[in-house]
């Protein structure tokens, strides 16, 4: 019985297999790891199955699955899942874009308890070396998308990563490109995650497999885990649609408590508009304050990044400032330069304002600190 299984996905790699294998094996005799290497190839037309298969001559920990069908990355690794034995479950690639001496220390994440452990390239002490601007803006375009699900998750499109087996175990997953990670984070029975900074590598030999439209396929997929989430309510991503909708009703709450009291203050108290406005916008601020902070944003499991509430009212009232200016110039752009009808441009300018409010405040307010 394996402790682990590495699984490393492959195409055409035989300039790197044999390194590749022979790294990863050498970490797990350095660290007294019983480890399983499982080579997934998409039916390569080089050299690299005859390279394993005599590879799994002197080293009776590899082993090789040919899929002839249904060929991709994250297929590949999908196909890897069922064919492990091992209940932890460490992804890397061929080309040592992802440094195997990491393997040990994501191995001890799991055994501490950890569901998921990723590697990072955008979390502090982590990097991208030797890439070019094209495929720089591809991924920050895709890592923003994933985050969008899972904000607390610096990098939700590693292709470095382990896993508890019961994660996979009967997650219906639809992989698809290359971003097999995020299947697994919308799709996969999970609670706890921890990151570790790693410096990713362009690749040593072979070529890039990366294209254009691995954005479109992940756009895609970032749809499919959100309509996946809407029908599963114990999903991870789930969670986060969970917070969106608590904040917009407490955002709905906040308007009914600036009218009211703009209301009272001016017909009853008898204060001037500018001076009842200011006070009653206040006490919209306070009121989603509170709400948010003891609803919305509690019981994550995670300490705030900001512990002083005082701290995290002075954020959110800035931030609320931003959002209330946001609507202020949508607002007025729209109707001056684009002859747009008021209430509907208010209405754009609100629903900006509030897509400011929720990302900003969720990744500065209530920010968890890192796992």
């Amino acid at each position: 019985m394996y402790d682990l299984t590495v699984i490393i996905p492959t195409f055409n790699e035989e300039a790197n297999i044999r390194n590749i294998v022979m790294a990863v094996d050498a970490v797990f005799r350095e660290n007294s790891l019983t480890g399983q290497i499982l080579v997934v190839d998409d039916n390569s037309s080089d050299n690299t199955i005859p390279f394993v298969h005599e590879l799994k001559r002197t080293h009776s920990n590899v082993d090789i699955l040919v899929r002839e069908q249904d060929h991709g990355l994250s297929q590949s690794v999908a196909d890897g899942f069922s064919h492990t034995s091992s209940d932890v479950i460490i992804v890397i690639d061929a080309d040592f874009s992802h440094p195997p001496v990491l393997i040990p220390r994501m191995y001890d994440e799991i055994r501490k308890g950890n569901d998921i452990v990723i590697g990072s390239r955008y979390m502090e002490g982590g990097g991208i070396r030797k890439w070019p601007l094209k495929r720089r803006v591809i991924s920050i375009g895709a890592t923003f998308l994933g985050r969008l699900l899972f904000p607390d998750i610096t990098d939700p499109v590693s292709g470095f990563f382990a896993i508890r087996k019961k994660v996979v175990d009967k997650a219906p997953l639809k992989p698809r490109g290359y971003k097999i990670l995020l299947e697994v984070l919308g799709k996969g029975t999970w609670e706890k995650d921890k990151e570790i900074p790693f410096e990713f590598v362009d690749r040593e030999a072979g070529s890039s497999k990366l294209k254009i439209k691995t954005i479109i396929e992940y756009a895609q997929q970032v749809a499919d885990i959100t309509f996946y989430s809407f029908a599963n309510h114990g999903s991870a991503a789930w969670r986060e649609w969970k917070r969106i909708f608590k904040f917009g009703i407490v955002g709905i709450s906040g308007i009914v408590v600036n009218q009211g009291l703009l209301v009272f203050l001016k017909e009853l108290v008898g204060l001037a508009i500018p001076v009842a406005s200011i006070v009653a916008i206040q006490m919209a601020i306070l009121n989603n304050f509170i709400w948010n902070d003891l609803w919305t944003f509690k019981g994550s499991g995670q300490p705030q990044k900001i512990p002083n509430r005082w701290h995290r009212l002075l954020s959110f009232e800035v931030v609320s400032a931003g959002g209330a200016a946001i609507n202020f110039a949508i607002l007025n752009l729209m109707v001056i330069f684009l002859a747009t009808d008021y209430q509907i441009a208010n209405i754009i300018g609100i629903l900006l304002g509030f897509i400011w409010n929720f990302l900003v405040n969720r990744r500065v307010t209530w920010k968890r600190t890192e796992r």
